[in-house]
C-alpha cells in the first residue's frame, strides 16, 4: 500500500507544479500575479473556485463527521452552497465592478481609510493561516495513517509544492492547478466511492440508521449534531463563503461583474456534483471503518472493504485525490493572502509577493507544528466563523449602504472578530457558556452588523466623499455605464484607489 501511496500523491505535486510552470505569462508585474492577467473564462474559473473550495474538509472531514455523528451532519455541504447563492446575491456583481483586487482593496477604496485596509489585511492574514494550517494537518494525517511515515512530510510536499506553484506564475498558476485538479478530484472520489458502494451490496443503507458514538463539539461547534449546533455552521457557511480570501479574489480574474457571475454560477453547478462525495463515504463508512477516527474513514475504507491489490490502489488514488484537495486550498489562499499583504507595507510586486507567500507559508508549518493533529474540519469552521463575523457585514454594508463610515466598519471588524476569538478561547480553555462559546457565529455576525450600522450613524462626518459615483460604479451594469462611472479592466488598470 505504501508504495501505491506515496506513487500517487508524487504524482499529483509533480503534475501539480509542471501544470503551473507551463501556464503561458500573459502579464508581468505584481498585478499579474495577484490577478491572473483578466483572462480566466466562467467555467474555468468556476472550476478554481470550487476545486479550491473542496479542501481537506469537504474530501475527509465532512465524510467523517456523517459515519460518526449520524444524518445532521449531511447540512454541512448545503452551508457551502448557501454561501454561494447569498455571495452571487448580493456582492458578486459589485465587488467585481468595484475594480478592487482584495478584500483590503475594497475597504480602502469604498471607505478611503488607510488604517481600514490595514486590519482587513491583518483579517485576511488570520483566516488565511487557519485554512492553510487546516490543509497541512490533513496532509500530515494521509501521509502517517497509510504509510507510516512522519505527518511533516506530508506537510513539507503540499508546502513545497504550493510554493512552487505560486512562485511559477502566482494565481494565473494557482488557477490552471485548481482547475485541471478539480476534475481529477470529481473523477477519483466518486469513481472510487462508486467502486466501494458497488461491492457493499445494501448494507451501508440498513446499518446507516445505527448508534452513533457521542462526542464533544469541536473547535468552533464542528460536530454538534444538535439543531443550533447545525444551525450555526449553516449560518457561518451562508454567510462566510463571500468573506474567505480566497474566493473574493476569484471574481477579479473575471472580465466584468456579468462573468464573475458567470463565474460562480459555474462553481454552484461543480459544487453540487462534488456534494455527492461526503454523504457516499460518510455512509460507507459508519457501515465499513467503525471505530475508526473521523478524519481517518474515508482513507480506511478500500482497504477495509476490498483487501488486496485492488484495494492498495483505491487508497492510492484517494490519497491522490486528497493531495490534489490539499495543494488546491493551499495554493490559492497563499496567492490571495500574497495579494493582500504587500498593499499595506510597500509598492505591490514580484518582489513582495513571493516575499510574503514564502513567509506565510513557514508562519503556517509553524503553526501545524504547535498544534494537534485531527483539526482540519474545526480550522476550516473557525475561518468561515471569522469570515462571517468581519468580512461579510463589510460587504454587504459597503455595497448596499452609502452611510457606512470607516470608524463604523472598523468597530464591525473589531467587534466581530474579537468577538468569534473570545468565544472560542473560552471554549478551549472549559468556560462554560452553552452555545454561544461552541458556537460563534449567531453572536458575532449580529454584533457586528449592529456596531458598523450605530458607529456609523454616529459619525455621518466620515461618510467619504465620492460614496454617490463609488455606488453607481458599483450597481450600474457595466453597459450602461460612462467611462468615468466604471473602469474596466486593461492591463494598464492597477490601482484599486
Amino acid at each position: 500500500m505504501t508504495v501505491a501511496v506515496l506513487t500517487g500523491i508524487a504524482f499529483v505535486l509533480v503534475l501539480g507544479v509542471m501544470v503551473g510552470a507551463a501556464r503561458p505569462r500573459r502579464s508581468g508585474g505584481g498585478s499579474g500575479l495577484r490577478v491572473a492577467a483578466w483572462a480566466v473564462p466562467p467555467w474555468w474559473n468556476g472550476a478554481a473556485i470550487t476545486s479550491e473550495f473542496t479542501s481537506a474538509a469537504a474530501c475527509l472531514g465532512i465524510a467523517g463527521l456523517i459515519a460518526t455523528r449520524g444524518g445532521p451532519m449531511l447540512w454541512y455541504p448545503v452551508g457551502a452552497a448557501a454561501g454561494f447563492v447569498v455571495m452571487l446575491a448580493l456582492v458578486v456583481a459589485p465587488l467585481r465592478r468595484s475594480g478592487a483586487y482584495t478584500l483590503a482593496d475594497f475597504a480602502e477604496w469604498r471607505l478611503r481609510s488607510a488604517a481600514l485596509r490595514r486590519l482587513s489585511t491583518c483579517l485576511i492574514l488570520v483566516i488565511g493561516l487557519t485554512l492553510v494550517v487546516a490543509q497541512l494537518h490533513a496532509a500530515g494525517v494521509v501521509v502517517r495513517l497509510l504509510t507510516g511515515l512522519p505527518p511533516w512530510l506530508g506537510w513539507a510536499g503540499v508546502a513545497a509544492a504550493a510554493l512552487g506553484v505560486a512562485f511559477a506564475g502566482g494565481l494565473g498558476s494557482v488557477t490552471s492547478v485548481q482547475a485541471s485538479q478539480f476534475w481529477l478530484k470529481l473523477v477519483v472520489f466518486l469513481g472510487v466511492g462508486a467502486v466501494c458502494w458497488g461491492m457493499s451490496g445494501t448494507r451501508p443503507v440498513v446499518s446507516f440508521e445505527g448508534a452513533y458514538r457521542a462526542a464533544e463539539p469541536g473547535l468552533a461547534g464542528a460536530g454538534d449534531p444538535s439543531l443550533s449546533g447545525v444551525l450555526a455552521v449553516l449560518l457561518a457557511g451562508a454567510l462566510g463563503t463571500m468573506g474567505l480570501p480566497h474566493v473574493s479574489v476569484r471574481l477579479y480574474t473575471s472580465k466584468d461583474g456579468r462573468g464573475a457571475r458567470r463565474s460562480i454560477v459555474a462553481a454552484q453547478a461543480m459544487l453540487a456534483a462534488f456534494c455527492l462525495v461526503p454523504p457516499l463515504y460518510g455512509v460507507l463508512g459508519h457501515a465499513h471503518a467503525p471505530g475508526a477516527a473521523a478524519d481517518e474513514i474515508v482513507l480506511l475504507l478500500p482497504a477495509r472493504m476490498l483487501p488486496g491489490a485492488l484495494g492498495e490502489v483505491l487508497t492510492g488514488l484517494l490519497a491522490a485525490g486528497a493531495f490534489a484537495a490539499f495543494l488546491a486550498t493551499t495554493g490559492g489562499v497563499l496567492a490571495a493572502v500574497g495579494g493582500a499583504v504587500p498593499g499595506c507595507l510597500a509598492r505591490a510586486g514580484t518582489v513582495s509577493f513571493r516575499a510574503t507567500v514564502g513567509a506565510v507559508l513557514l508562519a503556517a508549518l509553524a503553526l501545524t507544528a504547535v498544534t494537534g493533529p485531527g483539526a482540519s474540519v474545526p480550522l476550516v469552521l473557525l475561518g468561515f466563523s471569522l469570515s462571517a463575523a468581519t468580512f461579510c457585514p463589510l460587504l454587504v454594508l459597503g455595497t448596499w449602504w452609502r452611510r457606512l463610515t470607516d470608524v463604523g466598519a472598523a468597530a464591525g471588524l473589531a467587534l466581530g472578530g474579537g468577538v468569534t476569538a473570545a468565544l472560542v478561547i473560552c471554549e478551549q480553555v472549559g468556560v462554560k457558556m452553552s452555545v454561544p462559546a461552541a458556537h460563534p457565529a449567531p453572536v458575532a455576525v449580529p454584533l457586528a452588523f449592529a456596531a458598523m450600522i450605530v458607529m456609523s450613524l454616529v459619525t455621518p462626518r466620515r461618510v467619504p466623499r465620492g460614496v454617490g459615483p463609488m455606488m453607481a460604479r458599483m450597481h450600474v451594469p457595466e453597459h450602461l455605464a460612462s467611462p468615468r462611472t466604471y473602469r474596466s479592466s486593461t492591463p494598464d488598470d492597477r490601482s484599486s484607489s
